[in-house]
């Protein structure tokens, strides 16, 4: 199998000319901050009810509202680059989360804590989008740096955000802590309202880095659906692994404490994955080496679970965590698998969305067979059993394929 050609980005815009450190500094500020006002509402989701005087069935709205927002706003983020530019919505999404988190801690009325928080959810969810696109028309010929910053930023980003909340919440209280991290955003408004003002202002041969659309639709690609099953199974499995692992570990044994500690681990090797993988993509012929240890490993690590979890509790939580490191693989191939950076708009606002809308239902389905049959048996067994289309939508993207080439034929 024939290994392409360098990808070299096409129709770049007035904007292209972002220098290699701007545009690192753009991204982390941008990419740190699009997990947190997700990720902080579980660690203190109690205290948060309480304080709204709201029952489970918010706090069953507000564990779902991520990867509904992510699914639903990320599937029309594209089209608002197309009226307003790739920089201007992403300046403009990670201006409305911003203001939205601060406003969600000022507030103890539940149904403004929920609007806030899905137009909180909403500006991230364009900017999840959008990101890959801009990476693609903004970068220099090191086609690994930014892809790199960008995965380990989102995984850092949603890892501080579970991690810092309740350690503050005990100092300030949950309104205040979920609202530090709208102070965090606003960090990146300057830098992204800046980029958004020079991208616009009339400039020799460019304007406007508007999202067109090449031509074909993105699903009759192979690897653009392929990339879709993949990011949506792994994500999936992500929700389910934040929702409900502690629970597992701690009703086979494992003190609370114990059972946390299992879960930060699996998300910290995550780092791992995004640190890694834009570099082994850019370099290897093929990724079906990895995909099959990826599905071997997600097999492995539920089997465990599934049969002594409290034996060698940290190899399972490995496991799965090597597994996930699918998410930084496919975030990556986004930029990898396409030439123009309009066709990796249109390939993000494919995969992503689906993906998201797929994973959101994955911890609500397995909530339900665990509170019917009273056991984690048959979770455990259904989630084991996706590792077929997982293993084979990761065989399926690691071939070295252009989804502009497949749309053009």
């Amino acid at each position: 199998m024939r290994t392409p050609a360098p990808s070299r980005p096409r129709g770049r815009t007035a904007g292209a000319g972002v220098r290699t450190g701007v545009a690192f500094v753009a991204v982390v500020l941008v990419a740190v901050n699009l997990r947190p006002g997700a990720s902080s509402v579980g660690p203190v989701l109690e205290e948060v009810t309480t304080g709204l005087g709201t029952g489970s069935g918010v706090a069953g709205v507000l564990t779902g509202l991520p990867g509904l927002c992510f699914g639903l706003v990320g599937a029309i983020a594209v089209t608002i680059a197309r009226r307003v530019g790739t920089t201007t919505g992403i300046a403009a999404g990670i201006t409305l989360a911003a203001t939205a988190l601060l406003l969600r801690g000022l507030t103890d009325t539940s149904w403004l804590f929920l609007v806030l928080s899905t137009l909180a959810l909403a500006g991230m969810a364009v900017g999840n989008v959008l990101v890959p696109a801009w990476i693609k028309a903004h970068a220099s010929s090191d086609t690994v740096l930014l892809p790199t910053v960008y995965g380990t930023s989102l995984i850092v980003g949603g890892t501080i955000g579970s991690a810092l909340t309740a350690p503050v919440e005990a100092q300030v209280g949950w309104s205040r802590a979920l609202a530090m991290w709208g102070l965090v955003a606003l960090l990146a408004v300057p830098v992204w309202a800046w980029l958004a003002l020079r991208e616009r202002s009339p400039s020799p041969g460019g304007t406007a880095s508007a999202v067109a659309t090449p031509g074909g639709r993105i699903f009759h690609s192979p690897t653009a659906v392929a990339m879709a099953t993949l990011f949506g199974v792994q994500s999936m499995h992500a929700y389910v692994q934040f929702g409900w692992l502690p629970q597992i570990y701690r009703d086979a044994g494992l003190s609370a404490s114990s059972a946390g500690a299992m879960q930060a681990m699996l998300t910290a090797f995550g780092i791992v994955g995004a640190l890694l993988m834009p570099t082994v993509i850019a370099r290897s012929r093929t990724l079906a080496p990895w995909m099959i240890a990826f599905g071997a490993a997600l097999l492995l690590g539920y089997a465990g679970l599934l049969v002594d979890p409290a034996t060698l509790p940290w190899l399972w939580a490995l496991l799965l965590g090597f597994s996930g490191f699918a998410f930084p693989a496919t975030i990556a191939m986004l930029t990898a698998r396409t030439r123009d950076h309009r066709v990796t708009a249109r390939l993000s606002g494919f995969v992503q969305p689906a993906g998201y809308l797929f994973a959101a239902v994955g911890p609500v389905v397995v909530g339900l067979i665990h509170s019917a049959t009273g056991s984690w048996t048959v979770p455990l067994v259904l989630l084991a059993a996706t590792v077929v289309p997982f293993t084979w939508a990761g065989l399926r993207v690691s071939r070295p394929v252009y989804v502009d080439d497949e749309l053009a034929s």
